[in-house]
């Protein structure tokens, strides 16, 4: 099932992927949104690509991405792609490395395919709602991925460039538990815990919004790990409001929760 739309993901996302890479190896220039987060050519001609694509092989179906205007007809339709052309365009703009290209496709509100790609990595991640989540390195090998079954020394994985007062607190008050912490950018933390690197990470504010996370809800699910809001209810997509209001806790089991 979605074999078309995942095909379509995955071939935009390469495709996009190429125009990311060409802007990233020049001095490129750095505007600002009205929401004081930076956007770059890459954004742009990530995101332009990605719609071309997909509205061709998807006629029918609505948008929801970072870099265009939300058209609220969206909120009608039964299907829905939720883009994030370039997640981390912070670490795009600091050449760390560490940011993704996000496709998902939303049916009736939940997440059904999952596409994350990596271009400094070539590696790619993707799920199907109920066929499991897969990793594609650069030599083409695929792989069934799966959560660890850790319950103690615990990795916490936190944000590069967002790493608040709030999530510092609980790591301290869970270091009965948690042994390490590791700085990751971008949706990698979804992938990285989804394939048995790290058990835990943490947004305990509200600045994120669906496409940061729509993807890698699904591809760490699939991988048998757990997505939640802080009030411990899953997220719903192709919303009003697209802000991720009540943060969220990722994890590879339900012990770690640890909220």
């Amino acid at each position: 099932m979605y074999e078309l739309e995942l095909k379509a993901a995955i071939d935009a996302a390469l495709a996009a992927s190429k125009a990311v890479m060409e802007v990233y190896s020049t001095d490129f220039s750095i505007e600002t949104k009205d929401d004081d987060s930076p956007v770059t050519e890459a954004d742009k001609r990530s995101d332009a690509i990605i719609r071309e694509m997909l509205s061709k092989a998807t006629p029918r179906y609505g948008f929801l991405t970072e870099e265009s205007n939300d058209d609220k007809k969206r909120l009608k339709k039964e299907d829905i792609w939720i883009i994030d052309p370039l997640d981390g365009t912070s670490d795009f703009v600091s050449k760390d490395g560490e940011f993704s290209i996000n496709i998902a496709l939303c049916h009736d509100h939940e997440i059904v395919v999952g596409v994350i790609y990596l271009p400094t990595l070539d590696l790619l991640y993707y799920a199907v709602k109920g066929e499991g989540s897969y990793r594609k390195d650069k030599d083409g090998k695929i792989s069934l991925i799966r959560v660890n079954s850790k319950k103690d020394r615990l990795t916490v994985l936190t944000s590069r460039t967002h790493f608040m007062p709030a999530e510092k607190a609980m790591i301290r008050k869970h270091s009965d538990r948690i042994s390490y912490q590791a700085p990751m950018g971008a949706s990698a933390k979804f992938c990285a815990i989804a394939e048995g690197q790290a058990e835990i990470s943490y947004r305990l504010s509200g600045g994120t919004k669906e496409w940061d996370v729509a993807p890698g809800d699904l591809i760490l699910r699939e991988a048998g790990g757990i997505v939640l809001q802080t009030d411990l209810t899953p997220f719903t997509y192709n919303r009003e409001d697209v802000y991720n209001r009540k943060g969220y806790i990722l994890a590879n089991c339900p012990e770690n929760i640890l909220l």
